[in-house]
């Protein structure tokens, strides 16, 4: 049968990764495609990124003059569970397709199988874990509509209420670094025509999501009202992680991995407002900062195959 060949992919909100390994585990091929979380795209252009990506990393490996005989393919994706299962059952030619939740890879960078957890924010947020009996638990990652403490999109948010109410109270020139920070980024002057943007235009969930960084950036340059919103987004995270924490180990023998993964988190403002928290609510863990991208752990579920 010759050589056969596996398939990863990291599908998240801001983009979209695929490797083609070997039989040996080494790597033959990569892509990157835009992020295809459905709710953030749609179930049409999602399943359209995901399609095409796949037809670019094979033609990619042709390109070296490999024609890969796929024995399984890996999905690892944000999102509804539901939709990457009806997804699967339509995709042929890809060996034994499965899907799982995003939050696999990230939690098997953090634990390599042990029990802990992993905290993980970008675009969006979760915390998922391994319990002592093996079982993966997830928690968060409900989507912008719902929250995702801690996230690009929430930490954008909350910076942007920030501004605008200062923008509606004081709209002269003397303004706070993060109000100034929102006029710079969305090109509008005044409260009234940002609001407007913010609740009509089709762009608007990107802009917030790509605020972000330059609140984290602000944040690092002790712009106080950036440096509260990251510690009260992080907060809330930590309190999902908190409770997971207590419900899964009440009683640990050793101190938990616990991973934290994503540009998000591993900012400076948001590492330092994890640890507090960390030691503030004794948390039984050890942080292990996670600078590795998620399709590493894509990577390594596949080497187990």
């Amino acid at each position: 049968m010759g050589n056969l060949y596996k398939i990863g992919v990291d599908g998240g909100g801001t983009k979209t990764e695929l490797v083609l390994l070997d039989g040996t585990g080494a790597e033959v091929a990569h892509h990157l495609a835009p992020g295809c979380n459905p709710s953030q795209v749609g179930a049409d252009r999602a399943r359209t990124i995901l399609t095409e990506a796949l037809a670019e990393l094979l033609a990619a490996a042709r390109a070296t003059g490999i024609t890969p005989e796929i024995s399984a393919t890996h999905l690892y994706m944000a999102g509804a569970g539901a939709f990457w299962q009806e997804v699967v059952a339509s995709l042929s030619g890809f060996g034994r397709v499965v899907t799982g939740p995003d939050s696999v890879p990230v939690l098997e960078l953090a634990t390599a199988g042990a029990p802990g957890l992993v905290l993980h924010a970008g675009t969006g947020s979760f915390v998922a874990a391994r319990g002592p009996d093996g079982a993966t638990h997830y928690a968060g990652g409900l989507g912008w509509k719902f929250g995702d403490p801690g996230s690009g999109f929430d930490i954008g948010r909350r910076a942007l209420a920030f501004a605008l109410l200062e923008l509606q109270a004081a709209p002269g020139p003397m303004l706070s670094p993060l109000a100034a920070a929102l006029r710079a980024h969305t090109g509008l002057a005044d409260y009234a025509a940002n609001s407007r943007f913010f609740y009509n235009d089709t762009g608007a969930n990107a802009m917030i999501a790509s605020f972000a960084p330059l609140v984290i950036k602000l944040a690092e340059e002790d712009c106080g009202p950036a440096q509260q919103v990251v510690a009260d987004s992080i907060t809330d995270l930590a309190r999902l992680a908190d409770q997971v924490i207590h419900r899964l180990f009440p009683a640990p023998v050793a101190r938990l991995p616990c991973g934290v993964s994503g540009r998000v988190l591993n900012s400076v403002p948001a590492a330092f407002a994890l640890r507090s928290l960390a030691s503030k609510l004794n948390w039984p863990v050890e942080l292990r900062f996670i600078d590795t991208a998620p399709i590493d752990g894509v990577k390594r579920l596949l080497s187990k195959l």
